[in-house]
């Protein structure tokens, strides 16, 4: 075969759904666990950490809140994005408000998130606000994002580095939104085991993974991406009689363009509609004009902390896309990084959100966590400690003292 290279150990081509990376850890086995016990019992200390680290975040921010006269409450389930959800919840799409330069329509926001609040508030008692539920969603899909990304990090580098990765996940600056209402955790998780099953060749449920994705916000394209280019690649390799190939292509995009199409025609501009309700919230994608003028904003001018941070933590995502490509990483996570990538700097507006658009990306850290394998333990301990003061920190800043939405 001509892609693959001849060393030490056999390497697939870097499009093969079962590519691996060389680390000193080794690769995770590839047969499935005899029970879901065992599954369980392997992912559980790297989750343990994850709730463990987010946990912390939480109290902290709540600590302060209290403090300062605030409801942690809510804060967490009705602020900024939180509330438009939640109202969507409880009386379905149709909110409009209209600002001088901005029209904000609620049809910018996907569907799948508010109905799951909206279905699991008939199941629990009525003094249970759409707010806590919204909450408990959030949370339980940040745990089977922790696991999912877990599996991914395993199957690659071993599992070591995978609870590295699943750590270095929950300490991101930005990793206070994994505890609000807000989507990126349901996101990540359709999109972190959607790349194990294009790892372990499951192409329907890779597929359907991605159509839920699709449905969970408007970047949930990348994971469609991602299926069609691993499926794109099988199928030219001598795949084309398998019919699970024909109908994971067919399926994985139907999520995200069957709500474009809807909005489309519920606007009446089937085609633009949709494209439409984001120009009013500002939100465009523009190649990048749009955030080359903040930079040179924030270069000339005093501006708000978020935005310099926002600023920060997309140039050293950049740094670490390029650290991935250089691993030559599986091309499923190649493309669903690279994807959310290009959308988060070619899109304009809210240029302060930019870093909560990245949180899906986790393999943005893959290069990180191996490094921090194979350091020393007091060197990884030291970085470890300073990404979780900088998370709880920035994370208590951004939801109680920042005049900036998140």
């Amino acid at each position: 075969m001509l892609c693959r290279k001849e060393t030490n150990r056999a390497r697939r081509c870097p499009l093969s759904a079962e590519t691996t990376f060389d680390d000193t850890a080794g690769p995770a086995t590839h047969h499935t666990p005899h029970s879901l016990h065992t599954a369980l019992l392997r992912i559980a200390p790297a989750v343990g950490l994850f709730a463990a680290a987010r946990l912390t975040g939480l109290l902290l921010m709540s600590a302060w809140a209290w403090h300062i006269g605030r409801r942690p409450r809510a804060i967490l389930g009705r602020a900024w994005d939180a509330d438009w959800y939640m109202l969507i919840a409880e009386h379905g799409y149709g909110r409009v408000l209209t600002w001088p330069g901005a029209v904000q329509n609620d049809l910018a926001f996907f569907p799948l998130y508010p109905g799951l609040v909206r279905g699991l508030s008939y199941a629990v008692p009525d003094r249970i606000t759409s707010g806590s539920v919204g909450l408990l969603v959030s949370w339980s899909a940040a745990l089977v994002a922790a696991a999912g990304i877990y599996a991914v990090g395993e199957r690659l580098h071993g599992r070591r580095t995978a609870t590295v990765l699943v750590l270095l996940w929950g300490l991101l600056p930005h990793s206070v939104v994994l505890t609000m209402a807000y989507t990126e955790p349901l996101l990540t998780a359709f999109a972190a085991w959607s790349l194990y099953a294009l790892l372990t060749r499951r192409w329907l449920w890779a597929a359907v993974l991605a159509v839920l994705a699709g449905l969970s916000r408007p970047n949930g394209i990348a994971v469609a991406a991602a299926v069609l280019c691993v499926v794109a690649y099988e199928l030219v390799r001598g795949g084309r009689g398998d019919p699970r190939l024909w109908a994971a292509a067919a399926l994985a995009p139907t999520g995200w363009c069957g709500y474009v199409l809807w909005v489309g025609f519920r606007t009446g501009d089937p085609l633009g509609g949709y494209f439409a309700v984001q120009r009013g919230w500002t939100s465009t994608f523009d190649f990048g004009a749009g955030a080359a003028r903040v930079v040179r904003d924030i270069a000339l001018r005093p501006v708000a902390l978020p935005l310099t941070m926002a600023l920060l933590i997309v140039l050293v995502s950049v740094v670490l896309f390029a650290l991935l490509v250089l691993a030559r990483p599986p091309a499923a996570l190649l493309v669903y990084t690279g994807v959310l990538v290009l959308i988060t700097i070619g899109g304009s507006g809210f240029f302060e959100s930019k870093p909560r658009f990245l949180l899906p990306a986790f393999p943005l850290l893959l290069p990180v966590a191996v490094a921090l394998t194979k350091a020393r333990p007091r060197a990884a301990i030291a970085v470890i400690a300073a990404l979780a003061g900088l998370s709880f920190g920035y994370g208590t800043y951004l939801l109680t003292l920042s005049p900036m939405a998140l």
